[in-house]
């Protein structure tokens, strides 16, 4: 069986530099988010801890410890679990610089788009980007090349802005932010591990499916990810090349997605950000 990085073509990046091997984890939480775990075998980062027991256990279970968190925005499930990691132990705490975080304001170091973070244990090194439509001050984390074998592979923390054949509500932007978040993830190396923060993937394949019925590719992916779940395993990462295959939020601009729109809502689809608009307000419905 194909995962979805199987559809994107090989990346030629850079030297991996002389460190361990990292780990990249999706600690299940609450019904269906993943808090993304990244160690070296010793030191991890969790990013978006919504909830603290879930990501506790599984650090003493690896005999990890616990070095930095990674915030994308402010909803709780997000956020919960932050404080009460700290009380553990006192970590850096990254996150945006335009949302309030209510009392995690005093504890984190606020970051916006061209901003860097680097950490030295893990050795990892992010690219801040901003992504608002999801939430008005949405952020997530690019890493250009991790260390694993010869070849760097990059790795993308979007939070709820992307999805693995969807893309997140729009609770405080606009349809043109999110296209224009959504533009600058497709713009990423093809061969980039999308980590998403939730298991909406069967359901969003479904809504793709309905926009994109003659998409050979997605219907592939649709058999693959049901047997995936089936086995009770994660259908992520992703990589950006998939998604730009199977995605219909990033394939805004296609004819057979416009016209498929068209026919299906008895509406006008004059340009790509009506098609997307169209699509997200069809989602928010879509059963």
């Amino acid at each position: 069986m194909k995962s979805p990085l199987e559809h994107a073509p090989a990346h030629h990046g850079p030297a991996a530099r002389p460190a361990a091997a990292l780990e990249y984890v999706p600690v299940p939480a609450f019904e269906d988010n993943y808090i993304w775990v990244v160690s070296d075998g010793r030191n991890a980062v969790a990013v978006d801890p919504g909830d603290a027991a879930p990501v506790r256990a599984y650090l003493a279970k690896r005999g990890w410890r616990l070095a930095a968190i990674l915030l994308t925005h402010h909803h709780n499930d997000h956020v919960g679990g932050v404080a009460d990691l700290l009380s553990d132990e006192r970590v850096p705490v990254y996150g945006p610089a335009g949302e309030a975080l209510g009392p995690l304001d005093a504890v984190v170091t606020r970051v916006k788009g061209g901003d860097a973070v680097h950490l030295d244990a893990p050795a990892l090194d992010f690219k801040v980007m901003d992504v608002p439509g999801h939430t008005r001050g949405h952020i997530a984390y690019f890493q250009d090349a991790d260390t694993i074998g010869t070849q760097g592979v990059p790795h993308l923390f979007c939070g709820d802005t992307l999805f693995a054949c969807g893309c997140g509500r729009l609770f405080e932007g606009t349809p043109a932010q999110m296209l224009a978040s959504l533009d600058s993830f497709a713009a990423l190396p093809g061969a980039t591990q999308v980590h998403c923060a939730h298991e909406y993937t069967l359901s969003n394949i479904r809504f793709a499916l309905a926009c994109d019925p003659d998409n050979a590719a997605l219907q592939t992916w649709s058999r693959e990810a049901a047997a995936l779940r089936e086995r009770g395993l994660p259908t992520l990462p992703t990589t950006i090349a998939h998604e730009r295959a199977v995605n219909p939020f990033l394939r805004a601009d296609e004819p057979a997605v416009q016209a498929t729109l068209a026919e299906a809502l008895h509406e006008t689809v004059p340009d790509r950000l009506a098609a997307f608009t169209l699509m997200r307000e069809w989602k928010n419905r879509f059963r």
